[in-house]
Formats: C-alpha cells, sequence, structure tokens
C-alpha cells in the first residue's frame, strides 16, 4: 500500500498553526473588570459594542411604549444620573421608563439603560430603584455585553477548528455544545451577574444611596409569583444567592457610602 503523508500532514499543520494563532490572538485580548480586578476575554471592542447597543436601543425605542414626565419617569431619570455622575465613564448614559407591567430592566452597550413599570411592585422605594440602575449601569462598565460576545465567538471558532483539525464527528461536537452551554457559558453569565450585583452596591453607595436597599429589593423579588428556575438551569443566580452575595460586600460598598446631602 502506497502511504504518502506529504498530503495530509501540511493540512494538519496549517489547522494547528491557525489553533495557536487564535489562541493566541484569545490569550492578548484581556480586560479587567472595574472594582473586582476579575480577568475578561475581551475580543469584541467597546466602541463596536456600543454601536450594536446603540442600534438596539433605537428600536427597542419603536417598538416599546417609552413613559415620560410622570412620577415614576422622573424617578427614573434622576436616580439613574445620580449614579451616572459616579461611573467616571464616558457613556452617554441615557434612561428610559417602558410602560409595561412585567418587572423587568436592562442595559445595552453604549448606555442605554431601560426599566420597566411592573418593576416598581419590587423597587418601591428610591434606593431600591438605584439598587436596579445600579446593577444594570454595571453590567455596562464591566462591557459585559462584549464579554459574552467575545466568549460566544471564541467558543464557536474553537469548536470550529477542534472539529476539522482532529476529525471529531458531528455527534461528539454537538455533545460538546451541549457541554459549552452548561458548563462554560452559563456558568460564566451568572458570574457576570454576581459581579454586577457587587459592582452596582458600590455605585449606589457612591451616589449616596445605603447599599443595603439591594438586599431589600431582592427580598421583594423573592414574593414574585410564579415558578423559578433553579440556578443551575439559569443565567441568573437564585434570589437567595444573590442576597448571600450581596451581604457577602456589602463592608465593600459601605466604605464608599455618604448619604446624599
Amino acid at each position: 500500500m502506497d502511504m504518502n503523508p506529504s498530503f495530509a500532514f501540511p493540512r494538519t499543520l496549517v489547522m494547528i498553526l491557525a489553533l495557536a494563532a487564535t489562541l493566541a490572538a484569545i490569550l492578548a485580548a484581556c480586560a479587567e473588570a472595574p472594582y473586582t480586578g476579575r480577568q475578561q476575554l475581551m475580543l469584541v471592542g467597546d466602541d463596536q459594542a456600543s454601536e450594536m447597543g446603540n442600534q438596539a436601543a433605537q428600536e427597542v425605542l419603536t417598538k416599546e411604549p417609552v413613559v415620560t414626565g410622570t412620577p415614576q419617569a422622573q424617578m427614573v431619570q434622576r436616580v439613574g444620573q445620580r449614579i451616572a455622575a459616579v461611573t467616571e465613564s464616558q457613556y452617554k448614559w441615557q434612561f428610559h421608563l417602558v410602560g409595561k407591567d412585567v418587572p423587568n430592566a436592562f442595559a445595552l452597550p453604549g448606555g442605554h439603560v431601560f426599566v420597566y413599570e411592573g418593576l416598581f411592585k419590587y423597587a418601591r422605594t428610591e434606593p431600591q430603584l438605584a439598587a436596579v440602575i445600579g446593577h444594570e449601569i454595571a453590567h455596562v462598565l464591566a462591557r459585559h455585553g462584549s464579554e459574552r460576545m467575545s466568549v460566544a465567538a471564541a467558543t464557536q471558532l474553537g469548536t470550529g477548528i477542534a472539529g476539522s483539525t482532529l476529525g471529531l464527528s458531528p455527534t461528539v461536537m454537538e455533545a460538546f455544545g451541549i457541554a459549552a452551554n452548561y458548563g462554560v457559558v452559563m456558568p460564566y453569565s451568572r458570574t457576570q451577574e454576581s459581579e454586577s450585583d457587587r459592582i452596582g452596591i458600590i455605585l449606589m453607595a457612591k451616589a449616596g444611596y445605603p447599599p443595603e436597599a439591594s438586599i431589600e429589593l431582592w427580598q421583594n423579588m423573592m414574593q414574585a409569583p410564579g415558578d423559578k428556575p433553579p440556578a443551575f438551569l439559569s443565567t441568573h443566580p437564585s434570589d437567595q444567592q444573590r442576597i448571600a452575595n450581596i451581604r457577602k460586600h456589602l463592608a465593600e460598598a459601605q466604605k464608599y457610602y455618604q448619604p446624599a446631602r
């Protein structure tokens, strides 16, 4: 049998070199989260993420009923601007109240923060609202959107290169994809949520809001009706985990706290 490895070897070598170059680029694309110092993978630039976030914000503003001029809308603006003032960032923060009875809030890369009217069932005081907005602003400051896109891109790229280089079967690759979702991506997202809780109470404290109001908020949220998924299958920690994590970092946040005058 005539074996000629001269054809297969260069192809394999090229793929290995491509994988090595990719890994080197990933290792070089590291950032550090504010306040926590956690190392982050950052393949997506801040400008690129902000542009995508601003485009998404315009779509939300077009489709969702934005409320202005009401006491709740004014509170969202007041609290948001107070916290934004202590972030020491270059983002052009904009705060919006959405007129839907849904307990939800989110922030987009670039600085748009959306709070839904339904959240006021649980954020019953201004400091509790500050806990919500501080948490969402923390996601933007820590560039969690860019980080999640970077992790997804690296996972897809690495999976594709590994499959073509090592000759893995589709079944094995599918199994790896499931493992990545439940063993890497989802716990990493829970890490981001806990990190935003920690950074968020620091930000609200710097803005003059008592950080323990965050615990009050999540105690209120524990009373929310409806079944909740267990923490293992959720991108968010459970309410009990959240409260425990916040308690752990309260002393750190208290160092920044000065009551507003």
